[in-house]
């Protein structure tokens, strides 16, 4: 990810260089890979002027990066006396800062900071930049150089949590996003993405509920506010084009050009094909003409002052917002009370379709789905008064939705005075047609049914079919067996084995000693270097002395055989040689029963 700075003034502070930490290279890669600052030359193209630590990105990494910082920072201009103000709040060397002002003051380049980072911490990198974007223009390459020292210094990443990141003599106080909105592959373990969504908070309690939670949807949409239900329901995994006039700067997101690889993949789609599930987001009008077959197009925002497109009169922002009909599967929707010529408007905008924005720029959404979900707009008048954000309530309506699910999550237990040592029952099986029998018998939630038309049912199935729903049951499914292993893992190590024992009868002691035999060579794999496995030393320790008190218990003639195995003997001992065992064998021993080592 990109983050790019607006060159806007930093914060005051003071870095005295000889106090500087030094950069712990491993430490800094936890937050970011690199500190660049590009350069745009009429005659050379975009350069990597800067790039720290040094090395870390091959020739054709630093070209991609400064071709798409370039795309996002054409409107953004470093000027001589943006630096000279910030140079009040800090001391530089003097050669750096001349040498830094003679390169801003000429007219022929562009110049911007960015941040490069694997982690999308925008809560983070965005009021980072307007401390290293300005000190860079400021003193030069040993802005890059402290602020990455600085970085090196921060604590690990906790993912939802408030966090204390010192920069010089000043505190970021920044909240990460929750691990349940990043993606397994983001490094996030499943047991840290319990919730299938952001809790409910308090209303006066700002903490992020999700990737780039400081965007400002409502500002974004606030042209078309009847349509976020719309949306919402969208976000079920359709395609959707989102035309703007122009990227906001400290733009985090993705940049898409046409020299992006999907590119030709999106433009090669014929006439009735289907469009990859996404939410694209463009500036560049020859966008609407190369991938005007892509089934929903919202157009937002306004162009600046000085665009050089046809300018629209702006829509006003006071008034209350009234709900009309859906003309012809088109809202165009402002804040101004409906009229016949309104609807007249949206008429036409919907007949001459998404091309009509090559003219003239205006808000609108263009598709043939007609929403289940019905706008809500008390809720949406009240946070016009109050200014607020409608997330929460989507939130809420997200919350409910999902509801259904729930038993399919539901984990199990041990019962007090049980054995922990057998296999936890499985989950309850899932049956989408099982699932609808059973929702359309009983009805949704009252808050569904408050919010949807009667067609409901067949939301709840677009969404079963939708490329979204696998891969979140999945991964709410995995989260689930994580919660009652863990259950389960606790109570084995509360279990005084001697008084269980006593209770059992002879097979199932035997039963036992297979159960504890595969439970410890599970644990002995997670020690296995490079499996990334947690530390499971005092688990082991338990599982052990747990085994060896049920083999006590068998007979001796079980007991024979059950040391008749090497390996086996070897367990039972304690011998250190077990974990010299190939890995294949300490997976196929931790997936079986201990038969699998006779």
């Amino acid at each position: 990810l990109v983050f790019l700075s607006d060159m806007s003034r930093s914060p005051s502070f003071k870095v005295k260089e000889e106090l500087s930490p030094s950069l712990d290279p491993e430490s800094l890669q936890r937050w970011i890979v690199a500190l660049c600052a590009i350069r745009f030359d009429l005659e050379l193209g975009q350069l990597i002027e800067e790039c720290y630590p040094p090395g870390c990105l091959t020739h054709d990494e630093e070209l991609e990066i400064a071709y798409i910082s370039h795309l996002k920072s054409k409107t953004s201009i470093a000027t001589h006396s943006e630096i000279t103000e910030v140079d009040k709040e800090f001391s530089p060397k003097p050669a750096d800062k001349n040498s830094v002002s003679k390169r801003l003051s000429s007219t022929n380049s562009d110049n911007s900071v960015v941040i490069l980072s694997h982690s999308p911490y925008s809560s983070v990198f965005k009021p980072l930049l307007q401390f290293v974007g300005p000190l860079y223009f400021d003193i030069g390459k040993i802005a890059l150089e402290l602020i990455a020292a600085y970085v090196s210094t921060w604590p690990a990443p906790v993912l939802g949590k408030l966090m204390d990141l010192p920069i010089g003599n000043a505190l970021l106080k920044e909240n990460l996003p929750p691990a349940h909105s990043l993606p397994k592959e983001n490094g996030v373990s499943l047991d840290e993405s319990a919730a299938p969504v952001a809790p409910f908070l308090p209303n006066n309690q700002y903490i992020p509920q999700g990737l780039f939670h400081d965007s400002d949807l409502y500002g974004a949409f606030h042209g078309l506010l009847l349509q976020l239900w719309l949306f919402w329901e969208l976000l079920l995994g359709e395609p959707i084009l989102i035309i703007a006039p122009t990227p906001p700067h400290v733009d985090f997101h993705p940049y898409f050009t046409i020299h992006d690889p999907q590119f030709a993949h999106l433009n090669s789609i014929r006439e009735g094909e289907t469009f990859p599930p996404m939410v694209l987001g463009v500036t560049i009008l020859f966008f609407l003409k190369a991938l005007h077959k892509i089934p929903y197009i919202v157009s937002v925002g306004s162009p600046p002052p000085s665009s050089n497109r046809v300018s629209l009169s702006t829509r006003s922002s006071t008034g209350k917002v009234s709900s009309r009909p859906e003309g012809l599967g088109l809202q165009q929707l402002s804040l101004q009370k409906f009229s016949p010529s309104s609807l007249l408007n949206a008429i036409k905008l919907w007949r001459d379709g998404p091309l009509c924005l090559m003219t003239e720029h205006k808000e609108a959404i263009w598709t043939t789905y007609s929403a289940t979900t019905k706008p809500d707009t008390s809720i949406l008048n009240r946070l016009i008064d109050a200014g607020m954000s409608p997330r929460r309530h989507f939130l809420e309506l997200t919350i409910n939705f999902l509801a259904p699910f729930g038993p399919y999550f539901r984990i199990t237990a041990p019962l007090e005075g049980s054995s922990p040592y057998v296999d936890p029952p499985s989950l309850p099986p899932f049956n989408a047609d099982e699932f609808l029998a059973i929702l359309s018998a009983r009805g949704p939630r009252k808050f569904i049914l408050k919010q949807m038309k009667s067609n409901w049912l067949d939301f709840y199935r677009r969404f079963l079919n939708g490329p979204n729903f696998m891969p979140w049951f999945q991964r709410r499914r995995a989260v689930a067996e994580q919660k009652q292993d863990r259950l389960w893992r606790h109570a084995r190590m509360k279990t005084d084995i001697q008084k269980l024992i006593s209770k059992m009868a002879e097979l199932e002691v035997v039963d036992s000693f297979s159960v504890i035999e595969r439970l410890l060579l599970g644990e002995l794999l997670l020690q296995q270097p490079g499996n990334g496995g947690i530390d499971s030393t005092v688990t082991c320790q338990k599982l052990m002395g747990d085994l060896q008190a049920v083999f006590s218990a068998l007979t001796k003639d079980m007991q024979q055989l059950m040391l008749s195995n090497p390996q086996r003997a070897s367990l039972l001992r304690g011998s250190p040689e077990l974990t010299k065992l190939p890995a294949l064998a300490l997976v196929q021993a931790g997936g079986a029963s201990s038969t699998s080592l006779t």
